[in-house]
């Protein structure tokens, strides 16, 4: 079983700023995080009717162990990665972690 951060994060007011800045900056950083098993973003579509999605930008990072999360968010990658959020997600983000398991 391993073990996953997934990241909400709310709209922001400038989107291409927060865009650039996530591809740029942020996106770099978490794909140095150590032993990080794999690192998807995804940028929700609005609903068939239009309906905004809940969040602007969703992403999942995935270890092989609680430890080894831990570990990762705990080393200076992980203090860095942390540290900018503060640059570029004022519209606030939700972090939920715990296991998980692959179905297909």
């Amino acid at each position: 079983m391993s073990y996953q951060l997934t990241a909400l994060y709310n709209h922001p007011s400038d989107v291409a700023a927060f865009d650039k800045h996530y591809d740029d900056v942020h996106a770099v950083l978490a794909a140095k995080l150590p032993d990080v098993r794999s690192f998807s973003i995804s940028r929700p579509q609005p609903g068939p009717d239009g309906t905004k999605p809940d969040y602007h930008l969703i992403a999942v990072l995935v270890w092989d162990s609680a430890e080894a999360a831990g570990a990762s968010l705990g080393s200076e990658a992980g203090k860095e990665a942390v540290a900018d959020l503060d640059n570029f997600a004022g519209a606030g983000v939700t972090m939920l972690t715990g296991p998980s398991t692959a179905v297909v």
